[in-house]
């Protein structure tokens, strides 16, 4: 495979800083590869990066036999959006003209619905991943987010390790992995965009917010029975989270500690995902492999997603 990619950015939720849409274009470009609609990221409606037709049309493109088909479609940055758009989207063209295909569409974020929406709705795995503007057009990039995302592109499996929490139990477990943004994630239920994952892998993280809101949206997950159908929940990063005013000494540590006291599922910790800067690239749908030994080191493999070195995404039957 040549160095050189074709990569095609969508904005289907905020507009980026435009000193950070051009050097993200710009440090892509300068790597030898192809970037194309950048105007997408250019738009500005209300909030938005453009109407919600054409937001939509960006991605529903991508169905469009008479359309070149790029290897990597990055999503400008988050924010919020994708929601307006999940009834526009053609999934059945999209399952059609992308499955088996050696393409990766990632982001993270609000990009979650996307994510989550596709593997519903067309059986596509997807990537929680970097994004343009922060990783790619941010001051400096991370070495750490560039390996990982490229390790993974570009091979048909991948491991990841980690330092998280002492475990009680050790954990063993192999599932479906699949998540993203807590906030977003919990906005599916209910909907036909939500996966029904069962015994999976469940990666979740979040941004700025207070820890009785990060306990609360997992709680959420455990009265509506996600959560317990899961073989395991990994914490990622929660980036900004505040202590209550009313009760500072209520910090993560409680939070954790609770949500184990209400399941048996296993909760792993410290996974390297979300709003930060060193960020893995994880396939959304995958099939994955976890292990967390007593002292907390954690373990994740993962095969069986579109990658960029294979005609055709490659199954395996054990991750």
């Amino acid at each position: 495979m040549s160095d050189s990619l074709r990569i095609q950015l969508i904005a289907p939720s905020g507009w980026p800083a435009a000193e950070s849409l051009t050097r993200g274009v710009a440090r892509l470009r300068q790597a030898g590869h192809q970037v194309t609609n950048e105007d997408a990221a250019k738009r500005r409606y209300l909030r938005f990066a453009g109407t919600d037709p054409e937001r939509a049309a960006d991605i529903n493109m991508l169905a469009d036999p008479d359309q070149a088909l790029p290897d990597i479609v990055m999503a400008v940055r988050g924010g919020y959006g994708v929601h307006r758009i999940l009834d526009r989207l053609d999934y059945p063209g999209l399952r059609k003209r992308l499955t088996g295909k050696p393409f990766a569409l990632v982001g993270h974020s609000d990009i979650t619905a996307l994510n989550l929406a596709l593997l519903a709705k067309a059986e596509l795995i997807t990537f929680a991943g970097p994004m343009l503007a922060y990783d790619f057009g941010g001051q400096t990039t991370s070495g750490f987010t560039l390996e990982q995302f490229w390790g993974t592109l570009r091979s048909s499996a991948h491991v990841v390790r980690w330092q998280g929490s002492p475990q009680q139990t050790p954990v063993n477990v192999m599932g479906p992995l699949w998540g993203g943004n807590l906030a977003v994630l919990c906005s599916l239920l209910g909907t036909p965009y939500m996966p029904d994952i069962r015994r999976g892998i469940l990666f979740v993280e979040d941004v700025f917010e207070p820890t009785y809101r990060i306990e609360r949206l997992l709680c959420q997950l455990k009265l509506s029975g996600v959560l317990d159908r899961q073989r395991a929940l990994v914490l990622g990063d929660f980036s900004g989270y505040r202590a209550d005013e009313y009760d500072p000494a209520y910090d993560m540590r409680a939070v954790v500690a609770y949500i184990r006291s209400i399941t048996d599922v296993p909760v792993v910790t410290h996974l390297p995902f979300g709003h930060c800067r060193n960020k893995l690239t994880l396939p959304v749908g995958a099939r994955a492999r976890l292990r967390v030994d007593a002292d907390g080191k954690a373990e994740l493999a993962f095969a069986g997603y579109p990658h960029l070195a294979a005609e055709t995404a490659s199954v395996a039957q054990d991750a």
